[in-house]
């Protein structure tokens, strides 16, 4: 695994905190369950003045398997509205290289744009 962390971090409300751990702990579980015994995975965090932008990357299958749909798995939804409580949209799917990739970015002050 990869950590990449870029720009100046930011003191964000401790939500905002928490939403961005359990995004990143769950794609990193995802990639654990479903991208295959030699699949690797990055973390990039990007700060600029006005939030966080965060993705997460694996090497894996891309998507060739269901799981990500599969009955009983709550992950991809729980990122979303977990994101969705400050403004901000999760993509998950196939990456343009293969894998799987999940983004999303959020702003500084945990409000929703306007």
């Amino acid at each position: 695994m990869r950590l990449a962390i870029t720009g100046k971090p930011l003191d964000l409300p401790a939500g905002v905190q928490l939403t961005i751990y359990r995004l990143v702990q769950e794609a990193l579980t995802n990639t654990l369950k479903h991208a295959g015994p030699n699949a690797t995975a990055s973390v990039e965090l990007r700060y600029d003045r006005r939030g966080i932008a965060v993705d997460v990357r694996d090497t894996g299958r891309g998507g060739i398997l269901a799981a990500p749909n599969a009955p009983g798995g709550q992950g991809l939804v729980g990122m979303r509205e977990r994101s969705a409580v400050y403004g901000a949209v999760v993509h998950a799917g196939p990456g343009p290289d293969g894998g799987w990739r999940v983004t999303t970015r959020i702003n500084a002050d945990g409000k929703v744009p306007g």
